[in-house]
């Protein structure tokens, strides 16, 4: 799936507003921040780790999506636009280290979509995840058999 420039800009003001949440000079909170994507109404909302609204949108270009696959097509577009927005996510009054997830209408994780940490942004894409959770079994297999 392609996004359109309106569709980046309407993800981009949503992000705004999320960090409007978090002025730059406001003391640090502990949080994450979770993104919805409602594939029916093409809305966007973004909630605290307390389940609270920041915000909420809607990208007309994802109403009615009627792909089976619509969270791994958002996904990517979702880690483009915050990678995009940088400056504006690293200024969010956040304690270090926090993330952007996609998740579900039960707000189960789908995805973690960008780690901010102090020192940089990570990207995280599925292919550097893939596996871990095999790989973090094995280490711990090992360590324990030592």
């Amino acid at each position: 799936m392609e996004a359109s420039q309106q569709t980046i800009q309407q993800i981009e003001r949503a992000i705004r507003k999320v960090a409007a949440n978090f002025p730059p000079k406001a003391e640090p909170v502990l949080t994450d921040i979770h993104l919805w994507v409602n594939p029916y109404t093409g809305e966007i909302r973004s909630y605290n780790d307390d389940d609270e609204e920041l915000d909420r949108c809607v990208v007309e270009e994802w109403i009615k999506s009627p792909q089976d696959d619509f969270y791994e097509n958002v996904a990517p577009i979702l880690r483009r636009c915050i990678e995009q927005m940088r400056p504006v996510v690293e200024q969010m009054s956040i304690m270090r280290p926090f993330s952007f997830v996609l998740i579900d209408e039960e707000h189960e994780t789908l995805q973690d979509l960008v780690l901010i940490d102090d020192e940089e942004t990570v990207v995280l894409g599925g292919a550097l995840m893939q596996g871990l959770e095999q790989d973090l079994d094995s280490f711990l297999q090992n360590l324990l058999a030592d």
